[in-house]
């Protein structure tokens, strides 16, 4: 019956998130936002309120291994799972953005930040804010750099049937099945791992973390699909930043997480290796075949790992 709650309450979270980037997307294109603020932004942290919400109620309810398993795991899916796709399935992959010179900083700060922090063995109040002004400081970064950003064409019928009040509904609508949905997703996720004697870190970094970073893989995939390269790539650098800043950091807010990094050194690892290598790819433009493959690689050492821990469990 568990997975049974689980897999509804996951298609919750999916349904919610939808709801909320469409009608964000929306709002940022009707006021003429660039697509990479929008990637890097509303649809970023749009993508990244599964894994808040889990994460959150994980720290309710007193699982800090839960909450931070989530958004280590999703920054490791959205890099290994979610840009290998888009990278395999796109024919030519093209971009004006200097995304190394721009971005590859707030790909690797967050990380750096989050090692720092974790070395006492605790997510504590002060380094939540801290977290959370990281986000802000992105966020007025990218408005600022906006001037640069190729805009948007704004479609007639956008201008036309634009209404606050059916979008600001359909916010709301996407917000409660977002957040009932987390709510029954950690239960659930955690009666399953008492069941069969598997770690909750376990379950947070594979079976949530791959629930909540669906949004990521269907909307990048789409994006890049579209030719829309700039908001590909946006929404995974806005939603690993957002992973770390917003996830861990509204998690520690309502709760101070503690956390082991030697015993899960191999997983904040993997995070890091796959983040230099987002960096890697970024500094040298190789979006192609084999970076893809490369980072599918990365992605069956970090699963071989989880899965064997699970097994000794």
């Amino acid at each position: 019956m568990d997975f049974v709650i689980f897999i509804i309450a996951m298609g919750g979270l999916i349904f919610g998130a939808d709801f909320i980037i469409n009608q964000s997307e929306r709002i940022a294109l009707r006021f003429k936002i660039s697509e990479f603020v929008i990637g890097s932004t509303l649809i970023a942290l749009g993508t990244s309120l599964p894994e808040m919400a889990a994460s959150i109620a994980a720290s309710i309810h007193g699982k800090a291994d839960m909450a931070i398993a989530n958004a280590i795991g999703s920054n490791i899916m959205n890099i290994t799972l979610v840009l290998a796709v888009i990278f395999i399935i796109t024919k030519q992959f093209k971009s004006n953005r200097d995304f190394f010179a721009k971005d590859s900083i707030w790909a690797m700060m967050p990380v750096m930040f989050f090692l720092l922090m974790s070395i006492d063995g605790i997510i504590s109040t002060t380094d939540a804010i801290l977290l959370l002004m990281l986000m802000v400081a992105y966020i007025f970064f990218l408005f600022q750099d906006a001037g640069g950003l190729e805009m948007e064409e704004i479609d007639e019928d956008l201008k036309k049937n634009f209404s606050w009040l059916s979008s600001i509904a359909l916010l709301l609508i996407g917000f409660i099945f977002v957040i009932i949905g987390a709510h029954f997703a950690v239960d659930s996720a955690s009666n399953i791992a008492k069941s069969f004697g598997v770690s909750e870190w376990a379950i947070g970094a594979i079976l949530i973390s791959f629930g909540t970073s669906l949004p990521e893989l269907i909307i990048s995939v789409s994006a890049a699909l579209k030719g829309k390269a700039e908001m590909a790539i946006g929404n995974i650098i806005g939603s690993n930043l957002a992973n770390i800043a917003v996830v861990i950091g509204a998690s520690a807010l309502v709760n101070e997480l503690n956390f082991s990094l030697t015993e899960h050194a191999f997983d904040v690892a993997l995070m890091t290796a796959a983040t230099i290598l987002l960096v890697y790819i970024t500094a040298n433009k190789l979006y192609s075949k084999p970076a893809g493959i490369s980072l599918l690689i990365l992605l069956t050492l970090f699963l071989e790992n989880t899965l064997r821990g699970m097994g000794a469990a």
